[in-house]
């Protein structure tokens, strides 16, 4: 490359990533894999610089590849490569109740499918169109409307059931304190 395309591509790494290292944790739940994705994400990006028509055509494409790396690899992941769940401790309220609502959407996130997953960061982190959305995951519109609907569908009830759960450790709790 010269050096005139190696500032470019200097330059839009260092305007965009962290911004790509956040919506790639919330693709993947993992930051080193969340790393890992941006990296190749760029490096993609990077060989194709040329061909890519600038301005927010970079953006459109790093995000498209982005979403489509994600979504190779969690095709590619084994069964046993799969993680189960976190084994989080039980922990009592406390002051960081914000940290604590972000951790159970990171989780639940964690628990949707690839595709739907990415829909909803996608719309609802990344504030993308439906139209944008569906460019990026490169299917249809009415798919996009879809997947979104039901992730959507599927955070609720993750949410509700994880709150359930936390509202019976604090009612066996209150119980035990009171024996």
């Amino acid at each position: 490359m010269d050096r005139r395309v190696d500032d470019e591509i200097t330059e839009f790494v260092r305007a965009r990533y962290g911004g790509l290292l956040r919506v790639a944790f919330l693709l993947c739940g993992d930051a080193a894999r969340a790393e890992d994705l941006v990296q190749t994400a760029l490096a993609k990006t990077a060989v194709a610089w040329r061909r890519i028509d600038h301005g927010d055509a970079v953006d459109h494409y790093v995000r498209r590849v982005l979403v489509n790396t994600y979504i190779s690899a969690q095709r590619r992941r084994s069964w046993w490569e799969r993680p189960l769940g976190l084994a989080d401790d039980l922990v009592a309220a406390s002051p960081y109740e914000a940290v604590d609502q972000r951790d159970a959407l990171r989780r639940a996130l964690g628990r949707l499918p690839g595709r739907q997953r990415a829909a909803v960061v996608l719309r609802h982190y990344m504030d993308l169109s439906e139209q944008q959305s569906a460019e990026a995951l490169g299917c249809s519109l009415g798919t996009v409307k879809s997947l979104t609907s039901r992730g959507l569908r599927s955070l609720r009830a993750y949410l509700a059931e994880e709150d359930g759960v936390g509202r019976m450790h604090e009612r066996q709790g209150a119980a035990d304190v009171h024996r």
